[in-house]
């Protein structure tokens, strides 16, 4: 009771879920000690586990309940090189390419919705699409590692909470 915060529900549950291990693992068991003991122990481990758990899912929780507003700008501190550069590179698009590419990246359209609002095919916002991600890579290619390393750094950063 003293690791599951007072809770004899959630007590009696890692109790029971010990049982049940004991009695599914019994012909592969060798208990080199007392089965009291051993039960104990696998009580106590399941205790821990659960509680680490609470706390990983804790984090998960906190994060995910942060706002993502304006989540496609960055922020106005980071790298502002390559913010200008990309609103130039963004700037410098035909303007049918941009909007086909603001619809697809910034309001998260899908092609088709993309089409139906621009009143032209599917075909023609996969070209335009195409068009404008070739046209910004070139533009932003000297960043293009910058930008995989920050990517990297961001994944190892998340990892940790």
């Amino acid at each position: 009771m003293g690791l599951t915060n007072g809770d004899p529900d959630e007590a009696e549950d890692l109790v029971q879920q010990a049982f049940v291990k004991l009695w599914e693992k019994r012909t592969s068991l060798d208990i080199a000690w007392s089965v009291k003991s051993y039960l104990y122990k696998m009580v106590h481990n399941a205790a821990l586990n659960r509680i680490r758990h609470a706390k990983t899912r804790e984090k998960y929780h906190q994060f995910n309940a942060q706002p993502l507003e304006n989540a496609h700008e960055m922020p106005e501190d980071t790298l502002p090189e390559l913010r200008q550069k990309f609103q130039k590179a963004l700037q410098d698009l035909p303007p049918q390419c941009r909007n086909v590419f603001e619809l697809s990246r910034f309001e998260e359209l899908k092609y088709r919705e993309i089409a139906e609002q621009l009143q032209i095919s599917v075909k023609t916002v996969e070209t335009q699409m195409g068009k404008a991600l070739k046209m910004m890579r070139l533009h932003l290619a000297d960043y293009l590692v910058t930008l995989v390393g920050l990517c990297f750094y961001l994944s190892l950063f998340f990892q940790r909470l």
